[in-house]
């Protein structure tokens, strides 16, 4: 049974979180140590990643043995040493004659706007975040969704406290699964009532972020980011795996809006593992949907830190 704010993804895989409540910080890495078949679309434009032209058709490696999601801005990306050193010591990784070597894409969001931006995870966080690792993992303001926050096209004392979401959806015996973390400048919405879960926050509601842009000539602050990670017990190959991160990022422009401006990095991975059948077209419908209801939990199970409200804690 998945508890409430409680996220699992599919059998085998294995979710961690570091948190820092002080700093308003934390990373959450995404555990398959038997080694998953990998894709990855970024859509943002200002990404901070690691090993992501590793995942493209064509090249050497197969397959990952994690995803690192993580605060700090790029200063973060340094916690997938840990993630490393921890899969070293139990042997897993990429056989390269003279060591395995594990392989880590890893990704982050920019989060050095609330809490300490001084104080950012680095390898033994990343390697602490492993030793927690389960299938079944919290939701709300925790792990990399720590110091995430929407609504940001006024600065962060409008902003609303985002955090991290999981979905699930089972047809037969086929699961497909995700993961977000939700840090964007633009608002969250439910695309089937059409209602503002969290934006910037007004006098008298939470504001429309492309009104807004209509109307300012200003830049917003690059305090951004949202990311994905797609997870589904199909058998994929790599080009497929790649095009179920792209349907993974439509679940995002369903609910983030806007999303993939030139102030975030969004990125989804795609990770399969398993031997069940699955067609594309429902694999893709399915990523989609589930990206998109990760990122509404997200919003839903995330609470206030560094000064920052949550959706249902905001006094507007």
């Amino acid at each position: 049974m998945i508890l409430e704010n409680m996220g699992k993804l599919v059998p085998g895989i294995k979710v961690g979180h570091y948190t820092n409540l002080q700093a308003v910080t934390g990373l959450t890495v995404v555990l398959c140590p038997q080694g998953a078949v990998a894709g990855v679309e970024v859509r943002g434009s200002a990404p901070g990643t690691r090993e992501t032209d590793l995942l493209a058709p064509g090249n050497l490696v197969e397959r990952v043995n994690a995803v690192l999601l993580t605060g700090g801005s790029a200063f973060g990306l340094d916690a997938a040493g840990g993630v490393m050193r921890y899969l070293e010591e139990k042997g897993i990784g990429f056989e390269a004659g003279l060591a395995r070597v594990p392989i880590v894409p890893a990704a982050v969001i920019f989060d050095l706007g609330i809490g300490d931006p001084k104080t950012r995870p680095g390898q033994e966080e990343g390697y602490k975040a492993c030793l927690t690792a389960e299938e079944e993992f919290e939701e709300g303001s925790v792990g990399a969704g720590t110091g995430a926050t929407v609504g940001k096209v006024l600065g962060m004392a409008q902003a609303t406290k985002g955090g991290l979401g999981a979905s699930r959806r089972q047809v037969g015996g086929l699961v497909v699964s995700a993961l977000a973390v939700v840090n964007a400048m633009g608002d969250v919405v439910d695309a089937q009532t059409g209602k503002t879960l969290a934006g910037p926050r007004g006098e008298k509601g939470f504001l429309n972020t492309t009104k807004i842009l209509e109307q300012i000539a200003r830049k917003p602050p690059p305090f951004n980011t949202t990311l994905g990670v797609v997870v589904t017990n199909a058998r994929l190959s790599r080009e497929q795996a790649h095009k179920l991160a792209q349907r993974g990022q439509d679940g995002l422009t369903q609910t983030i809006r806007p999303a993939h401006t030139p102030w975030d990095g969004d990125a989804v991975f795609a990770l399969s593992l398993g031997e069940e059948k699955g067609d594309m077209a429902l694999l893709g419908a399915l990523a989609a949907e589930v990206m998109a209801e990760a990122v509404r939990r997200a919003i839903k199970t995330a609470r206030g830190l560094g000064g920052v409200p949550a959706a249902g804690e905001a006094a507007i």
